[in-house]
């Protein structure tokens, strides 16, 4: 996205619309009759009618413009350009990372719930180069911090392991941890998956001091399968970024879709519990004090309070235990970065729903001679998958080139039309260089 917030835009009709919203008008009352004038009262509208609903990803920031940038309704992304830094890929870090259930006894006390949490949740700091356009049509560079949250959800012989939202590493230069003591070390993206905004960010067990391991813990993971409308839900999170704040609110549905400007996010939990800007990757909690969802989306609008949306945590398990026990990559040196050497686009939700299209970054050219050119990936080829993780744009194919070093060999998926079909072909690509 090419903002730091991220707004959903469901699709909205007057009248009685499939979402539950119901647009009145004011009337005079069933008879018509206007009353007398010594029983005269002022008129109450029977509702008000509830106009430009929008959804917004918690990602909050504090981006401070080198140039002017513009404000949409569009669904909006974090930093969308990144720098390369001075670090070098790392050896495969093969762990048998797992996640485990545990049950814990019920109560009713918040505050209790809340102590025995929050040595597991995380402040996520994304220091992202954005592209910024100008007045004259050009672009300049600026930087960007974006605040998220993030859950220990395990970790192996190396490394602390912190599930967040896709959105919150997005275009990301920099990712800073800040644990419950306040103390703050560096981490590296492990893996992602865009489709299901979910990711795995892992920090080295060497860079955190004895005091803060002693300080943290490993949150315990429910069964969001069994959760019933109407049970109470804690959420925390890094609202605004200002640090974690806790809410609490009940189980107000369950299986939600919501549709967005990059398609439709499914089978969602949706709950009365605030969800803010810094939210995006926060805990949703049962009373047992287990993450049954991670916080993801809000209806952002001054008409509607209570509407916010969590990534069922049952749902998202088997991604994250895939994300978990691949290899962590730093950034590569520009010298040594991969170049798969094609021009993607972004596809628009119009042209996704009219020619059934798959979400994905969209070739317009293969160069010459180039790494796609020679592996067999053709204009108009849809890339969906780079080694093993959903690709759903332009930026995030980009993003994920940026932890490749030229000559690797990976696994592209395309999407290919053959007669009117959108057909999927694995193509095995050796990485090329720029230079």
């Amino acid at each position: 996205m090419d903002n730091q917030y991220s707004y959903y835009n469901p699709n909205e009709t007057e009248g009685n619309t499939s979402n539950g919203t119901t647009f009145y008008n004011n009337g005079q009352g069933d008879d018509g009759k206007t009353p007398k004038k010594k029983k005269e009262h002022k008129k109450m509208p029977k509702a008000v009618a509830v106009t430009g609903l929008a959804l917004m990803f918690g990602v909050v920031s504090s981006a401070t413009f080198l140039t002017t940038n513009y404000v949409g309704t569009k669904v909006l992304k974090l930093g969308t350009t990144q720098k390369s830094t001075s670090t070098t890929s790392t050896s495969a870090v093969t762990s048998n990372a797992s996640l485990t259930k545990t049950s814990s006894v019920v109560t009713s006390d918040v505050s209790s719930v809340v102590e025995n949490v929050m040595p597991s949740i995380v402040s996520i700091t994304n220091m992202s180069v954005q592209e910024v356009q100008n007045y004259f049509g050009g672009t300049s560079k600026q930087e960007s911090e974006s605040a998220g949250t993030g859950i220990i959800i395990s970790q192996n012989d190396s490394e602390l392991l912190v599930v967040t939202n896709n959105h919150v590493v997005a275009g990301s230069d920099t990712l800073t941890v800040t644990f419950a003591d306040g103390n703050s070390v560096e981490a590296n993206i492990k893996g992602t998956d865009s489709e299901y905004d979910v990711a795995v960010v892992a920090v080295p067990l060497d860079s955190i001091s004895e005091d803060t391991k002693k300080a943290i813990s490993v949150a315990t993971l429910g069964d969001s399968t069994e959760l019933k409308v109407g049970e109470p839900a804690i959420a925390i999170g890094n609202a605004l970024g200002y640090g974690q704040s806790v809410t609490s609110g009940w189980i107000s549905a369950l299986n939600r879709n919501i549709s967005t400007d990059d398609g439709t996010s499914s089978s969602l939990i949706q709950t009365d519990a605030a969800i803010n800007p810094g939210n995006s990757g926060g805990a949703l909690l049962n009373m047992q004090g287990e993450v049954i969802g991670i916080n993801s989306a809000k209806y952002a609008d001054s008409a509607v309070e209570g509407m916010g949306y969590a990534i069922p945590i049952s749902k998202a398990q088997p991604i994250l235990e895939e994300l978990m026990n691949r290899q962590t990559r730093d950034k590569v040196e520009s010298e040594n970065a991969a170049y798969l050497g094609v021009v993607t686009a972004d596809l628009s939700t119009e042209a996704i729903q009219m020619y059934d299209m798959p979400e994905g970054a969209f070739v317009i050219r293969v160069e010459k001679n180039s790494a796609a050119g020679k592996a067999g990936i053709q204009k108009g080829d849809i890339i969906v998958s780079f080694d093993g993780q959903t690709v759903s744009g332009k930026d995030d194919l980009e993003s994920k080139l940026a932890y490749y070093a030229s000559g690797e060999t990976v696994d592209v998926v395309v999407s290919r039309a053959d007669n009117g079909e959108y057909v999927q072909k694995t193509i095995s690509v050796t990485l090329g260089s720029k230079n």
